[in-house]
């Protein structure tokens, strides 16, 4: 249970970040759903936790923009006087094959899903090394560990996540905080919708499960690393991808 835990969850409107969300908000953990531009999907969220018996609100912040995750954090002190976990979820895709990809593709990709990470990160800790405790979840894709056609960007991206909490769970181990990866695989939510038949068939027959996951899969990862019971687990990598990573 994460009775009375605080927890901000970037991108938390939809999808991954959704599910995690609602999860952690019916384990009893008071919940920030971070959202960049769609207001309505946040606030059937919210509605939801709410309706779960869950504690939250909605804070709009763009994840790249360092005065913008400051706000969001001093708003989660103001409200709730502490933080005890983070999941950076928020992501982009911008696909495209190398030899086309345009410096602003890369650029958009890097900005959110990598330094957005970097920023929020850093704010949480700030908070989590005066409280000598605290639980850091960072959503990679098993795409950083195997690359993928026409994603360089989102593979990198990916990568980098991989490394940095790697680096950051070092840093903070000594302080209680623990740091930690989930990647998952073909997850079926709005970004694989737009994937071909023929695309979804080789997933398919790619993946030893026979199956995609569901934003739940991931999201019970995540309730299970923010527990008490992975308490002695730090700078891990979890992939949650029916053992695509195999």
């Amino acid at each position: 249970m994460l009775k009375d835990k605080v927890a901000v969850v970037t991108g938390g409107s939809r999808g991954i970040g959704r599910a995690i969300a609602l999860t952690l908000g019916r384990e009893g953990a008071k919940v920030l759903i971070n959202y960049r531009g769609n207001e309505s999907a946040a606030l059937e969220t919210l509605e939801e936790l709410k309706k779960g018996g869950g504690e939250g609100e909605i804070f709009k912040a763009d994840v790249s923009v360092e005065e913008e995750v400051e706000k969001m954090f001093n708003f989660v002190l103001e409200k709730w006087g502490r933080l005890d976990i983070l999941v950076n979820n928020a992501g982009v895709t911008r696909d495209n094959l190398l030899i086309r990809m345009k410096p602003e593709e890369w650029d958009q990709v890097l900005d959110i899903n990598l330094k957005g990470v970097f920023l929020c990160t850093k704010a949480a800790v700030r908070i989590m090394l005066k409280q000598r405790s605290g639980k850091i979840i960072n959503i990679s894709f098993v795409i950083g560990l195997r690359g993928n056609i026409g994603q360089a960007n989102y593979s990198a991206a990916k990568a980098g996540i991989i490394g940095f909490s790697k680096s950051v769970a070092k840093e903070v181990a000594s302080r209680g905080i623990n740091v930690n990866v989930v990647a998952p695989g073909f997850i079926t939510t709005d970004m694989t919708e737009v994937l071909s038949e023929e695309m979804k068939k080789k997933a398919l027959e790619a993946i030893p499960l026979g199956r995609f996951g569901s934003p739940q899969d991931v999201a019970n990862a995540v309730k299970f690393l923010v527990s008490e019971d992975a308490n002695y687990i730090t700078g891990v990598v979890l992939t949650v991808d029916g053992g695509l990573s195999i």
